[in-house]
């Protein structure tokens, strides 16, 4: 496939919307947010990690939404790689006892490495 499908252009433009806004309140307040999420222990400069991880991959998503096929090849092998790893490890946390809003953050994950993988495959399929 030489161009990208405006479906999968709009998936960047809500990926992106969607980091942001879970990025921004864990960056700036992320006591406040992960107690509001049900953590009882919060380290900020991991909570600040995961969401500069967040913004990377997010804006990367807005900057990149108009780019050519090859760029969005090797997009989506970057998000498959950290949503897939990022869903096997909030599974993990959960079979230890991560609070219950971990299962959201299982739902997003697994969600959009689930939206990503589709669209891998439907870009090389044709």
């Amino acid at each position: 496939m030489n161009m990208v499908p405006s479906a999968l252009r709009t998936w960047f433009v809500i990926h992106f919307v969607a980091d942001l806004i879970f990025a921004l309140p864990m960056f700036v307040a992320p006591h406040w947010t992960m107690a509001l999420l049900g953590w009882q222990t919060i380290d900020p400069i991991t909570t600040r990690l995961v969401a500069a991880a967040l913004f990377g991959i997010g804006i990367e998503s807005w900057l990149g939404r108009n780019a050519a096929v090859e760029t969005f090849r090797a997009m989506l092998q970057l998000k498959i790689l950290w949503s897939s790893t990022a869903t096997l490890g909030i599974a993990w946390s959960i079979a230890e006892g991560a609070p219950a809003m971990a299962w959201l953050f299982l739902a997003v994950f697994g969600g959009f490495c689930a939206v990503w993988s589709y669209w891998r495959w439907r870009l090389t399929a044709s």
